[in-house]
């Protein structure tokens, strides 16, 4: 890895030198490199080069863009593994896991490459005679990319492909804790052959990149991933120059299991969605809601899924989920299971750090699971982003989708239920962005958008249709023939 940021076709060091270290959260004594720690110089220099090099790329046509971009998509296939070692080397989460985001990865570029090279205008007929009226989509100018930790390879590329293949050039921001996997990513945009200033790439602070790449006048848009906190913020700081944003933010997002469910496989889906990358899935399944009738047999099955998980090195082939991504997450997380014990939830399984079996320098939890946790208690309403998954009893269905949406984020949900009115019931009343029926809360395919509401997402979601519309500004026309 080159530990440096791609501003304006080259690879340099922060301005000032100054660095900090990326430590791998399955031991942190293991330093994987020392990143620039960018002042807002370096931010400003490399807006400034998106800015010089956006009139030569707005001027290629659609299918010259795209032949950049698949030699990028290509070379994203070839590097497949390499890229999942960086990614599990700073993020934690398994080989399988991380190869599983390379794959998803080039899924949602080829989505998104097609889907700007079939994006068409509109003709409307006129009101005036020899009047030829059409409506047609303009790229914005210069954008910027602010991306999570927790996918931070497919996150990129979601993001990064419509804005170029619109005509905008990018700025693009890792999170800190894993910069090496945004690096991977801009490399593929080098060796693709970019011209200089269209990519560009800085690590740093979010105060002062991340400040820069919202608030710098030439930025026309930015999109976030990342907590509600910090995108409530960017998105105030953004308006006062009317830059759009979209914002991909947190969720509490429950599965309610009524009693014609299929138990097991309910089982599975709420381990699966509870305990893959350690929890840190934004459409994670944190609550579990199920009629009293058969609580203690599902609670029972999903105790025993999770004591079975084995919790390792996600190099390991038998890892069944790594550690969570840095010591702020492991101390949160322990945190909140303290808090969860101390509102009188029943701590059924987990609860602790591993220590053991190469594991005492890590950020590793037990898959944990609680059991009588009532709507209002703070793991039942706060995002905790771990391993920890709580279980709520209700009266009926009614109450479960009452619980289900009394929370201040609308992410993802699912129900496992044979009732079809009850599931039309549910994705009728469901207050998501993503619901699901007999289906894990996380998933999702790219030709359909990915969003949320309330405290879970603002403004045009993306993937699907609306990747590119968010990076595209309306033009109308009116052309007088005679």
């Amino acid at each position: 890895m080159h530990c440096k940021n791609y501003i304006n076709g080259e690879w340099q060091p922060s301005s000032d030198g100054a660095t900090f270290e990326q430590r791998n959260p399955a031991n942190l004594s293991d330093v994987t490199g020392l990143w620039p720690q960018s002042p807002v110089e370096d931010a400003v220099a490399a807006v400034e080069a998106a800015q010089a090099a956006y009139p030569a790329w707005r001027a290629l046509t659609v299918f010259q863009r795209a032949d950049y971009l698949k030699k990028a998509l290509a070379l994203m296939a070839e590097r497949r593994e390499a890229i999942a070692e960086v990614l599990t080397l700073e993020n934690g989460k398994t080989i399988a896991e991380s190869l599983t985001e390379i794959d998803a990865a080039v899924k949602e570029m080829e989505f998104q490459i097609h889907e700007a090279i079939h994006l068409c205008g509109q003709t409307a007929p006129s009101a005036q005679d020899g009047v030829f009226a059409y409506q047609t989509r303009v790229p914005l100018g210069v954008v910027s990319v602010i991306s999570p930790w927790n996918f931070p390879f497919n996150v990129p590329g979601r993001k990064c492909t419509p804005a170029l293949m619109a005509g905008n050039t990018v700025v693009f921001k890792p999170a800190s804790l894993t910069p090496g996997t945004g690096e991977a990513f801009t490399q593929l945009m080098v060796d693709a052959g970019l011209p200089a200033g269209v990519f560009n790439f800085v690590t740093g602070g979010g105060s002062t990149v991340g400040g820069t790449f919202t608030t710098h006048p030439a930025i026309k848009a930015v999109s976030f991933t990342g907590s509600t906190e910090v995108g409530k913020r960017l998105n105030q700081a953004a308006s006062a120059n009317l830059t759009r944003t979209q914002l991909e933010l947190g969720g509490k997002n429950p599965m309610i299991v009524l009693e014609d469910a299929d138990l097991d496989q309910a089982a599975t889906a709420a381990a699966t969605a509870a305990y893959a990358c350690a929890g840190q899935w934004c459409t994670s399944t944190s609550r579990v809601l199920v009629p009293e009738s058969i609580a203690a047999e599902l609670t029972q099955r999903i105790v025993e899924k999770a004591k079975a998980l084995k919790v390792g090195h996600g190099t390991e082939s038998d890892t069944g989920m790594g550690p969570v991504c840095g010591e702020e997450q492991l101390h949160n997380i322990l945190e909140y299971i303290e808090i969860g014990k101390g509102e009188g939830a029943q701590l059924l399984s987990g609860g602790n750090q591993l220590t053991d079996r190469g594991m005492k320098d890590g950020c590793f939890i037990e898959p944990t699971v609680f059991g009588g946790v009532r709507p209002g208690m703070r793991i039942a309403q706060e995002e905790i982003f771990g391993p920890v998954l709580s279980i709520i009893s209700v009266k009926d269905f009614d109450e479960a989708v009452g619980v289900a949406n009394g929370v201040e984020f609308g992410l993802a949900s699912a129900i496992y239920t044979n009732d079809l009115s009850r599931a039309m019931q549910f994705m009728e009343a469901t207050d998501v962005g993503l619901a699901h029926v007999n289906m894990l809360s996380a998933y999702k395919e790219p030709q359909l958008t990915f969003g949320g509401v309330k405290n879970s997402g603002f403004g045009i979601p993306e993937a699907g249709k609306t990747g590119i519309e968010f990076f595209t500004e309306h033009k109308v026309a009116y052309i007088k023939f005679r």
